[in-house]
C-alpha cells in the first residue's frame, strides 16, 4: 500500500459501513462511503446489543452513553389466541438484550460520529471492480471512474460488491425457509389490553402482540418513537420465492396472500399495508463465504455481506464488532493489507458463525410448523428457568476477546 494516507472505499451506509469509516478514520485512513438510498435511512425496526464485547465496541466508539438515551427500554412479546388471552409473554430482556435502539437511530448515530473524517457518496452504487497489484480500479452508477487502495463491502446480505468481486449471490446466500415482512401504520384503532397472566413490565418498554397458527406468525407492536403509530411484523413459512426485490407491489400481493383468511387483527393490518410505503420485505437467509477478502487482498466483505443472518443471528452487533476489529487489523499493517484482512477474519469468523446459528432458529421459533410444535414452545418457555438459559446462551455466544 502507498505511504500516502490509505484510501478506502466502503458500499453501504447502513450499519457496518459508517462503523468501518469511523474507525479507519480515526486510524488515519481516507474513508469513502457510497450508498444507494439518496440519504441515511430513517425509522426501521429495533436491534439490541448484548454482553460485554458488543458494549466494549460501542463505549471504545463514544457513542454507548448516545445509544443509552436513544433506547427504546425494551420490547415485550405476548403470543395471543384470536381472543386476545396470552398464551406465551417474552419480557423485554429476551428481545431487547442490555439497549435496545430502532435502527434509524443507530445508523445517524454512527453516520453523524464517521462525518468529519468519511466522504458520503448517497444516491449511487458501485457498478465494476477490477483489482490491481497497487489498488483497485472502480466504476460507479453516476460518479466517474476513481481507484482505491482498498473496497470493503458492507452492503448487506444482498451485496454488490460480493456479486461483482466473488460471484453470484446464489453461491453464498442460502434460504432457511421463511419470509419477514414489517411496516408502520397509524395506531387506530389502539391495541387493547392484552389478558395477560404476566405482571407488567416497565411502562418505558414497548409492546408487541401475536397470533401464530402453523408456520404464520402475524403481529403488530407499539411504537417507541411516535405513540400514534405502530410496526406491522409478519413472518410465514415458505420455498424461496421468486419477486422482484425493487417493486413492492409483488411484494406486498405475498404477504396477503399468504395470510388471507386469518382472523384477529389480520385483515385490518393487510388493508393498512396498501397504503405503507416502508415496506420491508425479504426472506430469513444467511450468508456463508468461504473467504471473506480476495486473494490479491484488495477487497473485502463486513457485516451481514460476509456472514449475514437476516433475523436473529445478532447481525447488528457482529457486523459493528466485525467493524472494530478490521479497521484494527489494517491500522497496524496498512503496507500489507492482505495479511491484515487474514488476521480480521481468522479473530471474527468464528464469533460470527456462533452468533449467526441463532438466525437459523429464528423462524421455526417465531412460527413453528405445527400445532405441536407451538404448544411445546410455549409450554417450554413459559418456564423461567428455560428463559433464563436461552438468555444466558445468547450472551456466551457474543464473548469475543477484542484487540486493543
Amino acid at each position: 500500500m502507498p505511504t500516502s494516507t490509505p484510501t478506502v472505499l466502503i458500499s453501504g451506509a447502513s450499519i457496518a459501513g459508517p462503523a468501518l469509516a469511523h474507525w479507519l478514520g480515526r486510524h488515519g485512513f481516507r474513508p469513502t462511503v457510497v450508498e444507494l438510498a439518496p440519504a441515511p435511512r430513517p425509522g426501521g425496526r429495533a436491534v439490541d446489543f448484548r454482553g460485554e464485547t458488543h458494549l466494549t465496541v460501542l463505549e471504545r466508539m463514544g457513542i454507548l452513553d448516545e445509544l443509552r438515551r436513544a433506547q427504546t427500554g425494551g420490547t415485550t412479546m405476548t403470543f395471543v389466541d384470536a381472543d386476545d388471552r396470552e398464551l406465551l409473554h417474552l419480557p423485554a430482556s429476551f428481545a431487547g438484550g442490555d439497549i435496545e435502539v430502532l435502527r434509524g437511530d443507530l445508523a445517524h448515530i454512527l453516520y453523524t460520529s464517521s462525518l468529519p473524517t468519511t466522504e458520503y457518496v448517497f444516491g449511487d452504487s458501485v457498478t465494476g471492480l477490477r483489482e490491481t497489484p497497487t489498488g483497485v480500479d472502480v466504476t460507479f452508477r453516476h460518479a466517474p471512474p476513481r481507484t482505491f487502495d482498498l473496497v470493503i463491502g458492507a452492503d448487506g446480505l444482498h451485496s454488490t460488491v460480493r456479486r461483482l468481486a466473488f460471484g453470484p449471490e446464489h453461491r453464498y446466500v442460502r434460504h432457511l425457509g421463511y419470509y419477514a415482512a414489517t411496516w408502520s401504520l397509524p395506531l387506530d384503532p389502539p391495541l387493547p389490553p392484552v389478558t395477560t397472566k404476566t405482571p407488567q413490565t416497565s411502562p418505558h418498554t414497548c409492546a408487541t402482540i401475536g397470533l401464530n397458527t402453523p408456520g404464520r406468525l402475524a403481529g403488530i407492536g407499539t411504537s417507541p418513537a411516535d405513540p400514534t403509530r405502530a410496526h406491522a411484523f409478519f413472518l410465514f413459512a415458505s420455498p424461496e420465492l421468486r419477486y422482484d426485490r425493487s417493486d413492492p407491489l409483488p411484494q406486498k400481493a405475498l404477504v396477503k396472500e399468504a395470510f388471507h383468511g386469518l382472523p384477529w387483527r389480520v385483515p385490518h393490518l393487510l388493508d393498512s399495508l396498501d397504503a405503507a410505503e416502508d415496506l420491508y420485505f425479504d426472506s430469513i437467509s444467511r450468508a456463508d463465504v468461504g473467504s471473506w477478502s480476495t486473494t490479491g487482498g484488495r477487497i473485502a466483505l463486513v457485516g451481514d455481506a460476509a456472514c449475514g443472518a437476516t433475523i436473529g443471528g445478532m447481525g447488528t452487533g457482529t457486523a459493528l464488532v466485525g467493524a472494530y476489529v478490521l479497521a484494527t487489523e489494517l491500522a497496524r499493517s496498512p503496507e500489507d493489507p492482505r495479511s491484515a484482512l487474514t488476521r480480521y477474519e481468522s479473530l471474527v469468523r468464528p464469533y460470527a458463525e456462533r452468533c449467526q446459528k441463532g438466525g437459523d432458529r429464528t423462524g421455526p421459533f417465531l412460527a413453528p410448523a405445527t400445532t405441536f410444535g407451538l404448544r411445546v414452545r410455549n409450554t417450554l418457555l413459559s418456564r423461567r428457568r428455560c428463559l433464563e438459559w436461552m438468555l444466558r446462551q445468547g450472551r456466551r455466544a457474543t464473548h469475543l476477546p477484542l484487540p486493543s
